[in-house]
């Protein structure tokens, strides 16, 4: 059975794609690397998806109440994590257990970021390093060197060390309803612009809002990425889904009786 992610995060079978009027090109564009003929691998592992990690402000809305962590209770989310022996993993090794059978550690997660705060650099990075934990960082490329965003210099170090640093656009817009053109210049400078400033080219790519249609997950592939996370919910991967993964949303209430849940469910 194929199975396939449509545009809310739902999970669909061939009858009920084909019913919602894609087709199976479709599938195989959502997932250009794989053929009928492979072997589609499935994986359980933990995407967490964190914003900020950083003190809250005095004029904090609710919605940055709702993206950040504070850097007491990351720690205790690290802490947590080490005495339970889950180790973090790349979403590159991740890649390698999808397309190769590459061995995961028995628990294992991928701590991702998204926008590219300072905080990443400042709180996040340093107790990641304490913890020999590694993060994935999906930078937009407008922000970087903007007040309360990384610098180049910082994204740098930060991959020098073990972290990835990816793709969130140029300007973290919806990428639905765009032109050729436009995606183009919204994936695909981006990723120039990450691979001039550091050093390598992103092959990860985070859509914005978690916002995208065929066309975008089209020139995500074209532009040399080999994996996509979105905001919908899920723990479980398959390499027929890569330009589609799921993740884990970490919210500023999840405490570790939060985090323990969220990743054992």
């Amino acid at each position: 059975m194929v199975w396939a992610k449509d545009y809310t995060g739902m999970t669909l079978n061939r009858r009920h794609f084909i019913k919602a009027g894609f087709t199976l090109a479709t599938l195989t564009l959502f997932s250009p690397s794989i053929t009928q003929a492979e072997v589609r691998r499935r994986v359980r592992c933990p995407i967490l998806m964190y914003h900020y990690v950083s003190p809250l402000p005095s004029d904090a809305d609710k919605y940055r109440v709702d993206l950040t962590v504070l850097p007491d209770n990351f720690y205790a989310h690290c802490e947590y994590l080490a005495q339970n022996n889950y180790q973090t993993v790349t979403m590159g090794q991740l890649y390698g257990a999808l397309m190769r059978g590459d061995k995961l550690p028995a628990r294992r997660v991928v701590m991702t970021f998204d926008d590219g705060y300072d905080d990443a650099y400042t709180q996040a990075f340093p107790i990641l390093q304490q913890f020999g934990m590694a993060g994935t960082f999906f930078v937009v490329r407008d922000f970087m060197e903007q007040p309360g965003y990384l610098t180049w210099v910082q994204a740098g170090e930060m991959l020098a060390e073990g972290m990835e640093i990816e793709n969130h656009s140029t300007s973290h817009i919806d990428l639905r309803d765009l032109d050729r053109e436009t995606l183009l210049y919204q994936i695909g400078a981006a990723a120039d612009a990450i691979q001039n400033q550091v050093g390598r080219r992103p092959k990860v790519f985070c859509y914005p809002g978690g916002r995208y249609d065929a066309l975008a997950v089209q020139v995500v592939q074209e532009t040399g990425h080999i994996m996509a996370v979105t905001t919908a919910d899920g723990l479980v991967h398959t390499s027929s889904d890569l330009l589609l993964m799921t993740r884990a949303r970490v919210r500023g209430t999840t405490g570790v009786q939060g985090l323990e849940w969220l990743i054992g469910r």
